[in-house]
């Protein structure tokens, strides 16, 4: 029996390894989803009305699940130096949960995605229709158009129906070039359309999405695998600390 528990230590060594380096992966996946939600919140958060018509959780739902795959994270590698079991089973029914919200969260992600370009649609083309300069919306709009090069919802032309063109024209944010493109040439439609970026931003907003949506789903899908991995640990690993006890008895 003495002989068996001289062999069992090896596996326990190796399991509490593989765990741990698991359990700082799993810590790292946290960190940057943290990140990610604090950037989403501050950086995002005036796009987001471009896609929403009301306030996003998002960034919330991004912040607090970081924040508590760090916390769990930091558990998982105490539980696997220390060997307990129930710590360990405790670590492992926190990855399930982990593991079922991805999973429904990804599945979500993916099979409503037309009714979510849908509401950027509807959403975008009313801030183009309302579209004043000054307001969140229509500085987010701007924004949006500086950084894809891109104008109006289809393009350039979805200004002309919009409450801004009789008063300023195209806004100045289609512009190729700044310094070749006056007040007046985009208040003509004649000019504009030669001064102005052609590519309407929605179909370069929905375009990135279906082009990405291979890797956003390979992404998610490996991120789930890796819960799995760590749940099959934390079992595996508890069950033969387990063992080994009883045997010692």
């Amino acid at each position: 029996m003495a002989r068996r528990r001289m062999e069992t230590k090896p596996v326990i060594y190796c399991l509490k390894t593989l765990l741990l380096l698991y359990s700082f992966i799993f810590w790292v996946t946290g960190v940057v989803l943290l990140s990610v939600g604090l950037w989403w919140k501050f950086m995002l958060g005036p796009y987001m009305l471009l896609i929403s018509s009301g306030p996003s959780n998002g960034p919330y739902v991004l912040t607090g699940t970081g924040a508590a795959i760090v916390l769990f994270g930091l558990f998982g590698c105490f539980a696997t130096c220390r060997g307990r079991p129930w710590m360990l089973k405790l670590y492992a029914a926190f990855l399930s949960l982990v593991f079922m919200t991805e999973l429904i969260a990804g599945i979500s992600g993916f099979v409503f995605r037309h009714e979510i370009k849908g509401t950027f649609l509807t959403t975008y083309s009313d801030a183009v229709m309302k579209y004043d300069g000054r307001d969140d919306r229509s500085l987010a709009v701007d924004g949006v158009q500086r950084r894809l090069h891109c104008c109006g919802v289809y393009n350039y032309t979805s200004w002309f129906s919009s409450v801004y063109f009789p008063v300023g024209g195209v806004p100045a944010s289609c512009c190729i070039s700044y310094s070749d493109c006056s007040g007046a040439d985009l208040k003509n439609a004649t000019l504009a359309a030669r001064k102005v970026y052609k590519q309407g931003c929605y179909e370069l907003v929905t375009s990135f999405i279906e082009s990405n949506m291979g890797i956003i789903a390979g992404v998610t899908f490996g991120i789930v695998c890796l819960q799995l991995i760590g749940m099959s640990l934390a079992c595996c690993l508890s069950r033969v600390i387990n063992a080994n006890q009883y045997e010692m008895v």
